[in-house]
C-alpha cells in the first residue's frame, strides 16, 4: 500500500463508537476503507491503478475481510486491490524465520491505537510504545531506543562488522505524574529520578534527618537531595530544577546516580531533587509503574 497524506482526525471521526470493537471487527473495515481511499488517490497521482497492503501478511487481520473491502472499493473507485494470501503454505512460519535470520524488527500490531490498547490489556502489559516524555529522554524499550539501536545496526552492516540482536528480560519503569506540595498548596519545583515509586501514589511527612548530603523523609523511605549535590555527583551544571526536568541526563546515567545514593541495584526508593531542602510539611504525589518487560540488545563481535 502506497500511502499519501493521511487525515488522522478524519479517521478518528470515522471510527467513533467503534473503539472497543475486537480485531477483525467493524472498526477494521472502516479503517481499511479510509486507508484504501488515501492510497488510491496517491496511486492515481502516480499513474497506477492497483494497490495492495502489508496487512495481508498479518495473522491478526482477516484475509476475507480485506479482500471483501478491497473488492467493494474497486467497484466504486476503479482502483484494483491486489489480495495475495501470503500466509498460506507456511507463509507465516517463513515470515518468522526470515525475520529471525535477518534480525529484523517485526511490529506486533497494525498501528491502530485502539487495537493496540486492547491487545496490551489482554497481555496485561503497559502500552509503553505510546510514551514520549516531555524531557525527550530515551526510555528503555521505547520506540526511540529501538530506532537508535537499529540505526547503529545499519551502521555496523555498512562497516561489515559482525553483530547479533538478542532479547533480555528486565524491570522497566514509566513515570506518569509527579509533584511536590509544601503545606496545603504551594508547589515546589522538584524532579524524581527514574525508578522512584510510591505504593499508594501519595505520601505526607517531613524531612526527618540528613546524612552525607542525603535528606531522609519520615515516610515511605523517600530521600531528597539538592540540585547542588546532583550537579556534583553527576558532574553536571544545571542552573535550576526546571532545566533538569526538560533536559535530564540519559537513563543510564540516572541509574548510576541512584546506585551511588542507595548502594543497591534493586532499589525503588523515591529520590527527589530540589533546589533547597524544605523544612515544611510535604505532600508527594507520584504515579509510576515498574513492570517485567523485554527489550532488544545489540551484541557487537570484536
Amino acid at each position: 500500500m502506497i500511502e499519501g497524506e493521511y487525515d488522522y482526525e478524519s479517521w478518528l471521526e470515522a471510527v467513533r463508537g467503534l473503539e472497543r470493537e475486537p480485531e477483525k471487527g467493524a472498526r477494521c473495515e472502516v479503517c481499511f476503507d479510509k486507508r484504501f481511499t488515501t492510497s488510491a488517490k496517491k496511486a492515481l497521482e502516480l499513474g497506477e491503478k492497483k494497490i495492495t497492503t502489508t496487512l495481508l501478511v498479518s495473522p491478526l487481520k482477516s484475509q476475507e475481510q480485506l479482500k471483501r473491502v478491497g473488492d467493494e472499493f474497486y467497484a466504486s473507485h476503479g482502483v484494483e486491490f491486489i489480495a495475495v494470501d501470503y500466509r498460506s503454505g507456511g507463509g507465516t512460519q517463513d515470515q518468522s524465520r526470515v525475520t529471525k535470520e535477518e534480525q529484523l524488527y517485526r511490529q506486533d500490531y497494525c498501528g491502530c491505537i485502539f487495537g493496540l490498547t486492547m491487545q496490551r490489556e489482554q497481555q496485561d502489559k503497559l502500552m509503553d510504545e505510546m510514551f514520549s516524555p516531555i524531557s525527550g529522554q530515551t526510555l528503555p524499550a521505547s520506540i526511540e531506543e529501538r530506532i537508535e539501536m537499529y540505526t547503529k545496526r545499519n551502521n555496523l552492516e555498512d562497516e561489515g562488522k559482525e553483530y547479533k540482536i538478542t532479547k533480555q528480560k528486565f524491570l522497566n519503569y514509566r513515570q506518569f505524574n509527579f509533584k511536590l506540595i509544601s503545606g496545603k498548596k504551594d508547589l515546589i519545583e522538584a524532579y524524581a529520578l527514574s525508578y522512584s515509586t510510591l505504593p499508594r501514589k501519595r505520601a505526607q511527612g517531613r524531612i526527618e534527618f540528613s546524612y552525607n548530603d542525603i535528606h531522609h523523609f519520615n515516610r515511605e523511605e523517600v530521600k531528597f537531595i539538592t540540585l547542588q549535590s546532583y550537579n556534583e555527583w553527576t558532574n553536571s551544571s544545571y542552573l535550576n530544577i526546571n532545566e533538569l526536568i526538560y533536559k535530564p541526563l540519559d537513563f543510564d546515567q540516572e541509574q548510576l546516580l541512584r546506585l551511588k545514593i542507595t548502594q543497591s541495584n534493586y532499589d525503588l526508593t523515591p529520590i527527589i531533587v530540589v533546589d533547597e531542602i524544605p523544612q515544611t510539611k510535604l505532600t508527594i504525589y507520584l504515579d509510576a509503574k515498574t513492570y517485567e518487560d523485554t527489550k532488544e540488545k545489540l551484541i557487537i563481535f570484536s
